[in-house]
């Protein structure tokens, strides 16, 4: 390749700094190639492509920029750019050049984030408004930064076949899809989040490719690899033969994101099926380029890995993969179990005991290499040395209100005093808490499983999805599964769209959130890691979480009962004692009218303990000469 052309990415159209644009493909298995120029101002144009070493083709044209459409000729097939920038009409239409120097940024003094101190929203742009575009979730914006939202984690937006999905099967990474606006409108939405002081970071797929669209195979077998099993489709060959290139392409478009867009970090889809024997891993190279590519701006990268394996948050100099957080899937079921009462399919191992919840706020996972009967193997890894920060807790994300079948909220599946409990507990816990959108305001639609594929695919996906949902047998009868959404149909993802009509009508539930979440960055005992947290069990369903501090007066104690009122003359615990010389008052309550509560009685009085059933209450110490103080909020 000629030193001569500038390229920010090493495959794809790059716009020149002083005019014209700069192609490069990777396209070993084609016998005839060429770059198909389809001018905004012409007919198309032929262009030759010249031939590098390893597979690599490469065209300079003058006279192209920002808009022109193209596409490479393989063997006579018009063929999309698997590194495209912007695919204004979907998948089986023409790429576009994109010049990302156009763009206007205006947030210079944007420094990036750090996983401690964060409050993640997961969110999908498509469903967040009734537009389903980059220009409605702005308007939406300022509600989260005043909920105390710091982090929006987009679900995945790559480029994918139909009018609706969940973005997870995407066919070029590079290009978000033209579903939600343009590129540019894309832009528009991270600068303006910096602007609210909102961290916005991406869901991307680094596992698999999407089923229908993809142009990959085309251009070079060498992108998959039979090696290894992928329960989505082929798996992408990370440490093969013509691995290298591949790896090239993935590890650049996370600098890709991180550069082009200003995004604050990545979340690594289901890293369980990265697979890669090379030295270095792929998901540790991909942390480094993405780390490179804020230009000095700190990211943070986060990982789902079913497994538990630690290591993907150790650091590279141990051993690890050096990214900052996971998906804590062993607090949700929990806590979900707790809640609820149902423990089938993969919740098995769950009994929503008042000990897992306590361990998951010391220790993070609950499952660390011992055996995991519903696996029938040993699960997770120790996560001894690793940060509390780094698991990521939650009792909504977008797979697990699916998986319920109906796609119902939590609310909506417990008492109102159990879930505002359990909200309590997340938001206050040690680790960093997730909202899924919708959940800070008391959102009624459901979020389903929904995917616009062709007949014949959408039929697949259907069934495939039904067996899914069968793992649970109360899913899996006749009256259930017949009622199951209907993935491909429009209707499904309509129901899954946020009413914001609700943000109002629904005051308890948002102020609750925001209480809950002022208290949590207010108060310095809900900073401290899990080394200054321990915890008690009061009851069968009651427990208590001690957070420790240096000045007796910033000590916290946390009481979580979901069961029925515990009333006791003392509690033979030494973690109740309130520091020398203090006595507890309520600094908040769950049971507060302001979240539909029904008030709180005097906790530690006199007579001994009164911790009302289904409630969260959060104790301050104040010295013995002081008044009560107590707000119950």
């Amino acid at each position: 390749m000629s030193h001569r052309f500038v390229r920010r990415l090493p495959i794809g159209a790059d716009v020149q700094p002083d005019g014209g644009t700069h192609f490069r493909v990777w396209a070993p298995d084609p016998r005839n190639l060429a770059l198909v120029l389809e001018s905004c101002h012409g007919p198309a144009v032929d262009v030759p492509l010249e031939r590098e070493a390893d597979g690599y083709y490469s065209a300079f044209v003058a006279g192209a920029g920002h808009g022109d459409r193209y596409r490479y000729r393989l063997d006579g097939e018009p063929t999309a750019d698997p590194a495209s920038r912007f695919q204004p009409d979907g998948p089986f239409g023409p790429s576009m050049v994109v010049d990302p120097s156009r763009f206007a940024w205006s947030d210079a003094a944007w420094k990036g984030i750090r996983i401690e101190d964060q409050i993640i929203y997961e969110m999908h742009v498509g469903s967040f408004t009734p537009e389903g575009t980059w220009p409605a979730a702005i308007d939406r914006l300022p509600l989260l930064a005043r909920m105390g939202i710091t982090v929006l984690e987009l679900m995945p937006v790559s480029e994918f076949p139909g009018e609706f999905g969940w973005g997870y099967d995407g066919v070029f990474p590079f290009a978000p899809t033209r579903l939600y606006g343009s590129a540019d409108e894309f832009r528009s939405f991270v600068n303006e989040a910096h602007r609210l002081q909102l961290a916005v970071i991406l869901d991307v797929v680094y596992n698999h490719l999407g089923p229908d669209g993809c142009v990959f195979s085309r251009y070079a077998s060498g992108y998959f690899t039979k090696k290894y099993e992928n329960e989505w489709g082929e798996a992408l060959n990370f440490d093969g033969p013509d691995s290298a290139p591949v790896r090239e392409y993935f590890i650049a478009n996370a600098g890709y994101w991180v550069d082009e867009y200003h995004l604050d970090g990545l979340r690594l889809d289901a890293t369980q099926s990265i697979h890669d024997a090379s030295d270095e891993h792929v998901v540790a190279a991909i942390g480094k380029q993405a780390r490179a590519s804020a230009h000095g701006r700190d990211v943070i990268l986060v990982s789902e890995n079913e497994p538990q394996h630690v290591r993907m948050v150790r650091p590279i100099e141990q051993g690890g993969y050096g990214l900052d957080a996971l998906w804590n899937d062993d607090f949700h079921h929990s806590a979900v179990v707790a809640m609820t009462g149902r423990n089938e399919a993969y919740y098995t191992d769950h009994r929503g005991e008042p000990q897992e919840l306590i361990s998951a706020a010391k220790y993070g996972y609950l499952f660390q290499g011992q055996r995991y009967a519903w696996q029938k193997q040993p699960r997770g890894t120790s996560t001894r040395g690793a940060k509390r920060a780094a698991f990521v807790n939650f009792i909504e994300n977008h797979d697990q209100l699916a998986n319920s079948g109906d796609g119902s909220r939590m609310y909506a599946r417990t008492s109102p005093g159990r879930y505002r409990a359990m909200t309590a507990l997340v938001l206050l816990m040690p680790g960093t808490p997730m909202l899924f959108q919708g959940e800070e305001f008391g959102a009624s639609s459901p979020f389903l499983y929904f995917a616009d594929h062709n007949p014949e695919l959408a039929k697949a996906v259907q069934k495939g999805r039904a067996e899914f949902v069968a793992q649970f047998q109360s899913l899996a009868q006749a009256e259930i599964q017949q009622r199951l959404a209907q993935p491909h149909a429009r209707a499904t993802f309509e129901r899954c769209k946020l009413a914001w009509d609700e943000y109002d009508r629904h005051p308890s539930h948002r102020l609750l959130h925001e209480h809950l979440i002022a208290l949590r960055r207010g108060d310095r005992a809900f900073h401290a890691d899990a080394a200054s947290v321990d915890g008690a069990v009061l009851a069968p369903e009651a427990f208590l979480l001690r957070f420790t501090a240096v000045d007796a007066g910033d000590e916290r104690l946390l009481l979580v009962n979901l069961g029925v009122d515990l009333v006791r003359g003392s509690i033979a615990e030494p973690l109740v004692a309130p520091p020398a010389e203090h006595r507890w008052a309520v600094r908040w309550s769950s049971e507060h009218p302001d979240y539909g509560g029904l008030g709180t009685p005097v906790v530690d009085g006199d007579h001994g303990w009164r911790i009302p059933g289904h409630s969260a209450i959060v104790l301050r110490p104040e010295k013995n000469d002081g008044g009560d103080g107590a707000d119950g909020r």
